[in-house]
């Protein structure tokens, strides 16, 4: 959905970035700003600063910064169009519609529709199981060790054994077949007439990260088949971008998350307090499900049944995963099968230890791989150690890779350098992996992310003049945008200067023209440079005039380099000799 610069201003602007942050994070008055322990990485000492004036944040520790949008992206996981919609409703706003025809308005009206549907359905499952009718559902759930709450935080219930009892109450309701038909609830037979797609069965909705209901899986009571039946794929539903229980879970997780098979192991596994459990919608594991998740972690715990279809399952999703750029641990539930019987036999305390001790993905595929071959036999341990090698070939970091073999030179007990000839031999006879271009991108990477200090003077320039516009009018006629050597600082100064000649600076603006939460955390912190601490008037003088020469000066030898004129290059030696000379007055 597409929002006009205009709306997203305003909803910027009727959402103080301080009352925001503050519902979220416990903040102190300190001086003109705000001060909190960070909720982006784990600090005992405040090092998060919320600045009132400037509607921004910005932590000193971990380099996470930006506006109200960025904040709410960065903290609840969402994306602009979901911040800005969140924060539109907090204000009190309404959403403007992107286009008003005919089609649009039924597309709308279809899917809200069906989202009322499942609404009504989800509460009328749930009132069945709580019903006399639903004492076999109740009882099953209970003898699963659930409790009432975990029952009711997961909105659990249960559809009647009458094959078209829910369609029935819908049409009671007054919901029309004809978007009845487009709910995925129910089966229209031009002989047998419409009957409910669940029926007998333990409901768990799924819910979206806004809480809204969109699907539901059921588990049949009795011997009935199939044992699990899932929502099909609606308007409000793509089971490959969903997440089963990722509505509990906000924010940023440190400890990793936990990806299940199945709706019990989710629920199970939060009742125990691992409430940054998840689970995959009755179908393989997905690259979106895998960029869904290094959203909220870094690292994520397998925790598939430990039988032959978990075990493929896991082996299938771990590519995926680390593609994503995630770190994946596999947890061993042996002698059990998942993790709800693990913890029923032995403990909380126990599984913890199963997280603690989690293998490394890569060990736990080697595993897999061996148990392929006989190790007492030569020639099959041979196949294997080849096998093992090939392996070691996903990993494109050369360090990463040589410490992969190191680690298994010494589990396997062979010579480290005669393992890293066998791995290079079969990198040579492969095709698209090019290590020598992978590290200088590498490099190019590492050395283009350090701020010399050149780019920091920049930044200090652009935060002074962002906390003062009254310098402004005498920076300018020094230091243009075009002064500003590289970007963001160029961009940043462009829309700053055009601000300030229009009377007012808002940076928190300025972040909102940057797209992705990375960028719009650096431009806040171009807005936060840390500088020493001067209230001397004679010492805040002589600081801008270096800072001004400086970036002068760097600038001035940039146009030399490139510049053919001779006329012109003359009137910039000129200019840069007059720096030598540079006396800027503050007014007292």
């Amino acid at each position: 959905m597409y929002y006009s610069e205009d709306f997203v201003e305003e909803v910027r602007q009727r959402n103080d970035v301080v009352d925001v942050i503050s519902s979220y994070v416990h903040l102190k008055k300190s001086g003109s700003n705000f001060t909190g322990l960070c909720p982006f990485h784990n600090e005992k000492t405040a090092s998060f600063s919320v600045s009132g004036g400037k509607q921004m944040y910005y932590c000193f520790g971990c380099g996470a910064g930006g506006n109200v949008f960025t904040f709410l992206m960065e903290y609840e996981n969402l994306t602009f169009p979901e911040a800005l919609e969140q924060l539109a409703t907090r204000a009190g706003m309404e959403l403007p519609q992107k286009s008003d025809s005919a089609e649009d308005r039924r597309r709308r009206n279809e899917r809200e529709q069906i989202l009322e549907i499942y609404k009504v359905a989800a509460k009328y499952f749930y009132a069945k199981l709580n019903s006399p009718r639903g004492t076999e559902a109740k009882e099953y759930l209970l003898s699963r060790e659930l409790s009432e709450e975990t029952i009711r935080h997961f909105g659990l219930g249960y559809s009647d054994k009458y094959s078209n009892d829910l369609y029935q109450y819908m049409k009671k309701k007054g919901f029309d077949d004809t978007i009845l038909s487009k709910t995925g609830l129910f089966t229209f037979h031009e002989s047998k007439g419409v009957y409910d797609k669940f029926w007998n069965r333990v409901m768990y909705p799924i819910m979206d990260r806004s809480n809204k209901v969109i699907a539901f899986g059921g588990r049949v009571m009795g011997d009935g088949k199939p044992k699990y039946l899932n929502s099909p794929e609606t308007a409000i539903f793509d089971k490959s971008r969903n997440l089963y229980g990722l509505n509990f879970v906000h924010g940023k997780q440190d400890r990793g998350m936990i990806i299940c098979e199945g709706y019990m192991d989710v629920i199970a596994l939060h009742q125990a307090g691992f409430n940054n459990a998840v689970a995959s919608l009755g179908t393989a594991f997905t690259s979106q499900q895998s960029s869904l998740l290094k959203r909220y972690t870094d690292t994520v715990y397998m925790c598939y049944d430990s039988d032959n279809a978990g075990v493929k399952a896991a082996l299938r999703a771990i590519p995926m995963l680390k593609e994503a750029g995630v770190t994946v641990r596999v947890i061993n539930m042996r002698p059990y099968k998942d993790p709800d019987e693990f913890i029923k036999n032995l403990s909380v305390e126990e599984f913890q230890k199963r997280i603690d001790t989690a293998q490394n993905s890569f060990f736990y595929e080697i595993d897999i791989i061996k148990q392929e071959y006989n190790m007492n036999d030569p020639e099959e341990k041979t196949r294997f150690m080849n096998e093992a090698a090939k392996k070691c070939l996903t990993f494109e970091n050369e360090i990463e890779r040589n410490n992969y073999i190191e680690a298994f030179s010494r589990e396997y007990g062979v010579r480290s350098e005669d393992f890293r000839q066998l791995v290079q031999r079969h990198a040579a006879t492969m095709v698209g992996i090019d290590y020598e271009r992978v590290k200088q991108e590498r490099e190019k990477k590492v050395k283009g992310g350090k701020e010399d200090g050149l780019g920091k003077l920049q930044g200090v320039l652009l935060t002074w003049l962002s906390e003062d516009i009254a310098l402004f009018s005498i920076v300018k006629n020094y230091i243009l945008p075009e002064d500003f050597l590289d970007n963001p600082y160029r961009e940043v100064a462009e829309m700053l200067y055009a601000q300030a000649e229009e009377g007012s600076i808002a940076p928190a603006k300025i972040i909102s023209c940057f797209d992705s939460k990375e960028e719009q955390s650096v431009v806040a912190g171009l807005f936060n440079k840390q500088v020493k601490e001067v209230t001397e008037h004679a010492e805040r003088e002589k600081a801008l005039n270096e800072v001004v020469k400086t970036i002068k000066t760097a600038s001035l030898e940039k146009q030399s380099r490139e510049v053919t004129d001779l006329t012109q290059l003359q009137m910039l030696i000129a200019e840069k000799k007059k720096l030598e000379n540079l006396q800027i007055k503050l007014p007292s």
